[in-house]
C-alpha cells in the first residue's frame, strides 16, 4: 500500500511549467479521418477556423501536429495508466475505496499513457477573445465514475475540476493563451463518453459558443470501436454557462480580500493612536509632579 501512495503521489506531482511553455502554429492543419491516440501529448480547446467556432483536439504527438475532430477521435487510456487507490482520506473525492485500481492520466506526462490537457492557443481565438473562456462539464456517461484534478506538489490539497459524482454544469474558467494538464482519473474500464461545452465573450461584445463530445477507450480489454459508436443517451443542460459568471467569484474574492486588508489597517492605526494618546497623557501627567 505505501508503494501505492507513492506512486500516486510521483504521478500527480505538479508539471515542470518547461513542459508547458507551448506556442501553436496558425498553420497547422485540420487531420481528416478516425485516429486513436494513446500516447503522447494532446489538448482539448476552442479553435476559430474560416469563422466557425469548434471545440477540437490537439494532437502534438503526430509530427507535425494536428487538430483533430472529437467525433473522430478515441483517447485511449492503457493499462500503463493502472494505479491503487492510496489509503488517504486526501483521495476519498474518488469514491473509490482504498486499494482499488483505477486508471489516471496523470498531470505529468508518463510514458506509455495519453497525456490530456487542454489549451486556449489557437492564435486566431486569443486574437477573438476578451479574457478568456469558460470549458463547462455538461455531463459525463460510462461506466463508472470520472474526476478531473489539480495538485500543486505532493503535499498540497488535491483542487477537484470535475466530478461525474456532482450536479451538472461544472464550468472551468481558462485564461488566454493558457496551456494546463491535470489528473484524470477513471474509477471503471469501459467506454466514456464527455460532453462539454466552450463559451467566450469575445472582443467585439458578442458571445461564441460550440459543443462536442470527447470519446475514451478506458483499459486495455476496451475496444475503442465501442467509443467510435457510442451515443450520448443522457438529459444535458441546454443554456451554457456565460464567462462573466464563472470569472465573477473571483473578482468578488479579490474585493472581499481587500475590503478585509483596509479594515485591518484601520484598526492597527487607531491601536496606535491610543496607545500615543495614553502615552502622551502619562507624559504630561509626569510633568506635572
Amino acid at each position: 500500500m505505501i508503494r501505492a501512495v507513492l506512486a500516486l503521489a510521483l504521478v500527480m506531482a505538479p508539471t515542470p511549467s518547461g513542459d508547458l511553455d507551448q506556442t501553436v502554429d496558425p498553420g497547422q492543419v485540420q487531420a481528416s479521418g478516425r485516429a486513436v491516440l494513446e500516447t503522447g501529448h494532446v489538448d482539448i480547446g476552442p479553435r476559430l477556423h474560416d469563422g466557425k467556432w469548434t471545440i477540437q483536439i490537439h494532437d502534438d504527438h503526430a509530427v507535425p501536429s494536428v487538430w483533430r475532430d472529437p467525433a473522430e477521435t478515441v483517447l485511449r487510456v492503457r493499462d500503463t495508466a493502472e494505479l491503487q487507490v492510496p489509503d488517504d482520506e486526501s483521495y476519498a473525492f474518488l469514491g473509490s475505496a482504498p486499494g482499488e485500481t483505477v486508471h489516471v492520466v496523470p498531470q505529468t506526462e508518463k510514458p506509455g499513457v495519453v497525456w490530456i490537457g487542454w489549451n486556449t492557443q489557437d492564435p486566431a481565438v486569443m486574437a477573438a477573445i476578451s479574457r478568456g473562456v469558460t470549458l463547462n462539464l455538461r455531463g459525463v456517461q460510462g461506466p463508472g465514475a470520472v474526476t478531473v484534478f489539480l495538485q500543486s506538489g505532493n503535499l498540497g490539497a488535491p483542487r477537484v475540476l470535475w466530478s461525474s459524482a456532482k450536479p451538472y454544469p461544472q464550468p472551468l474558467w481558462v485564461e488566454t493563451n493558457t496551456h494546463t494538464h491535470a489528473n484524470w482519473v477513471f474509477a471503471k474500464t469501459g467506454t466514456y463518453l464527455l460532453a462539454v461545452d466552450v463559451t467566450a465573450d469575445l472582443a467585439d461584445g458578442s458571445t461564441a459558443t460550440a459543443r462536442t463530445i470527447l470519446r475514451l477507450a478506458v483499459g486495455d480489454s476496451t475496444d475503442p470501436a465501442d467509443a467510435f459508436g457510442a451515443t450520448f443517451t443522457g438529459p444535458l443542460p441546454s443554456a451554457p454557462v456565460s464567462p462573466a459568471a464563472v470569472a465573477a467569484p473571483a473578482a468578488a474574492g479579490s474585493n472581499a480580500l481587500l475590503f478585509v486588508a483596509i479594515a485591518v489597517i484601520a484598526t492597527l492605526l487607531l491601536v496606535a493612536a491610543l496607545v500615543w494618546r495614553q502615552s502622551t497623557v502619562r507624559r504630561r501627567a509626569g510633568d506635572t509632579r
